[in-house]
């Protein structure tokens, strides 16, 4: 099946002619900065920090940055660094990250760690799409980064093909720390990273197996996030 995605030079939304893979146009139509829940990263009213699921029951994460929507066109194009082999792609969706954790604003990690892919995942694929975001951000913010501290040992089914409550069952004891680097993490600012926070389970569980080893801060950095139902 031939991809979507355009030839170098091209914007691969609108297929016009610029210096990226997407271009500055697309980039204010489809990427502009929106209010989100500091905790889930969901859309919220201008000036509401806190949606009111994650006042009543926060996350095990201190805070939560997402670049943007999962929708057109990002969803396209994750979707071809995620399972198309386009791996280059990181490059143009890392920026889009980057923006959003500096307009963030609040102190960066010792450590940025991938939300790990179980080996068998990690065979098909070739690589770990989350982290080809991670290591990029870390080494463009002057951060840490490892592959290989969290780790998930055994494979389960895609979360995609799950709903909530299976989710929450597939991933449950699915992580755990690297014996021989559990040490770095005690009292240590971590942020993890994601390509898509859907229901957040994933990033929940991983960000909870990090607070058991002792990690004194966690931050989840989501590329994107899938909306809310009616946003």
């Amino acid at each position: 099946m031939r991809p979507w995605w355009r030839p170098s030079g091209q914007c691969a939304v609108c297929g016009g002619w610029g210096r990226d893979t997407v271009c500055d146009p697309c980039l204010e139509r489809f990427a502009p900065p929106v209010a989100r829940c500091t905790r889930c990263g969901l859309r919220t009213p201008p000036g509401v920090t806190l949606c009111g699921a994650c006042l009543a029951e926060p996350p095990p994460f201190d805070t939560c940055v997402v670049a943007l929507d999962y929708a057109f066109p990002w969803d396209r194009l994750i979707a071809d660094f995620k399972f198309n082999g386009r791996v280059e792609l990181a490059a143009v969706l890392v920026r889009r990250l980057l923006q959003a954790v500096r307009r963030d604003g609040r102190p960066l990690p010792t450590w940025v760690l991938p939300v790990p892919l179980a080996p068998q995942r990690l065979a098909e694929r070739g690589y770990n799409q989350a982290w080809e975001l991670a290591r990029r951000a870390a080494r463009a913010l002057g951060c840490r980064a490892e592959a290989q501290l969290l780790l998930r040992p055994l494979p389960g089914p895609p979360q995609a093909e799950l709903n909530l409550a299976q989710r929450l069952r597939n991933l449950r004891g699915a992580y755990l720390l690297n014996p021989a680097s559990r040490r770095s993490l005690h009292g240590q600012h971590v942020a993890l990273v994601d390509d898509v926070m859907t229901t957040g389970t994933t990033l929940r569980e991983a960000a909870a197996t990090l607070r058991r080893a002792g990690a004194a801060r966690i931050d989840a950095w989501a590329l994107a996030r899938t909306p809310a139902p009616g946003d």
